[in-house]
């Protein structure tokens, strides 16, 4: 047999999903699993794209162009105008989710070699598209008891070196719910101009935002049109992750034409997916606000439970809707697979219950730094939210490895 490449043999895999075959082998013996490992909504889909998915009575369901929808890049020009963002139909660029955007982004400004800079904690797939492209990832730890926040600018010039192409954020971020303020935004703008760098912002979760002080997009930042790209998608904001719709959205046009030319070696983004998020967008304000609401009051329940479990510590987070938190054990791998395979809930009446959860040693170049941690999505309902608390606090309690 042929061996597999070296890529693939050494590509690693989704801390978020890499224990899925306990949680099937679980589920297959009835129990039931509170996911709190993945940001997967529950929340309803606009009722408008449903709509409008129902009644696509197309004769041919044919390719669109590889840049996207005229009419849905337009619609997403209108969002980004509500949103005090003057960005044309031609800065936007459809792609396969936001996913496919950081890839593209990766291809277009680095070549095999290169080096790019993130924080860490970060979302894991980045570190995976990284390798795919070939790349060299720099990253400067952010720390827990310092609610996550953005590392001083003095250790981003330590990382820098003749190699350093781009810097990557995600903001909110995902894993950790931290916010970055316009002022280091700002910090980091005059790194990314004094060493000439791109950056690439992943702004999928703008529209959850905590703080009392608005969201702040790089594409407000001053003198960096050429520098920024943005990564977008519908999967959060309109709980549309299954039609794989996202966009990078950059003023570059160089940038914007390397891009495009990835693109067309695919073809076109999902045409099904474009016409069902191209309806989501216009007369989505009141939708948005009520997601926004209903997310808060789920952190603010959710939080006040995690702070009950002692042992248990996790800055606030200011957005999104995940909290990285750290559990009184030596492994929090292994105790989220024992969750999986020895613990059960049970209660008269009721199924046994266990949760998943995401160890953080995956978001980390160094496991060791989050090797006690966990990344948590409070994505559920606050009654099974609840009881979610309820089982990891009676796991913990009941863990061979938790710390006394």
């Amino acid at each position: 047999m042929p061996n597999i490449s070296m890529r693939g043999a050494t590509l690693p895999a989704s801390p978020i999903r890499k224990l899925t075959p306990y949680a099937e082998a679980a589920r297959r013996e009835g129990v039931k699993i509170y996911h709190l490992n993945i940001g997967q909504p529950d929340l309803p889909t606009p009722p408008q794209a449903l709509e409008v998915l129902g009644k696509i009575d197309r004769k041919t369901l044919e390719y669109s162009p590889s840049q996207g929808l005229l009419s849905l890049r337009e619609a997403f020009s209108r969002y980004y105008h509500r949103a005090g963002l003057e960005v044309s139909p031609d800065d936007i660029i459809v792609t396969c989710g936001g996913s496919e955007a950081v890839l593209m982004a990766f291809l277009t400004c680095l070549d095999p070699g290169d080096e790019v800079i993130m924080t860490e904690p970060s979302y894991a797939n980045y570190m995976a598209f990284a390798q795919q492209a070939g790349l060299e990832v720099r990253t400067i730890p952010s720390d827990i008891r310092e609610g996550f926040a953005l590392p001083p600018m003095h250790a981003f010039e330590d990382v820098i070196t003749p190699r350093t192409r781009a810097v990557l954020i995600c903001n909110p971020n995902n894993p950790t719910g931290y916010v970055y303020s316009r002022e280091e935004l700002l910090q980091l703008r005059d790194i990314v101009l004094k060493y000439n760098l791109f950056l690439i912002s992943d702004e999928v979760y703008r529209e959850f935002v905590y703080t009392d002080e608005p969201f702040c997009s790089v594409l407000t930042l001053p003198d960096l049109e050429d520098h920024v790209i943005v990564v977008d998608s519908v999967s959060k904001r309109y709980s549309e992750c299954g039609i794989r719709i996202g966009m990078a959205v950059s003023r570059n046009r160089e940038v914007r034409e390397a891009v495009l030319r990835f693109c067309q070696a695919r073809l076109s983004p999902p045409l099904i997916g474009q016409i069902v998020a191209e309806a989501s967008i216009d007369g989505s304000e009141d939708y948005l606000r009520a997601c926004y609401v209903e997310y808060r009051a789920r952190r603010d329940f959710f939080m006040a439970g995690l702070q009950q479990i002692p042992g248990v510590y996790s800055p606030m987070p200011q957005g999104a809707f995940y909290t990285t938190a750290s559990l009184p054990v030596e492994d929090a791998e292994d105790f989220c697979r024992w969750c999986l395979t020895d613990f059960r809930l049970v209660e008269p009446g009721l199924p046994p219950r266990t949760v998943m959860l995401a160890p953080a040693a995956g978001f980390y170049m160094d496991p060791s730094r989050g090797r006690n941690q966990v990344r948590m999505a409070y994505v559920l309902n606050r009654e099974d939210l609840a009881d979610a608390l309820k089982v990891l606090r009676l796991a913990l309690e009941a863990y061979p490895g938790a710390r006394g």
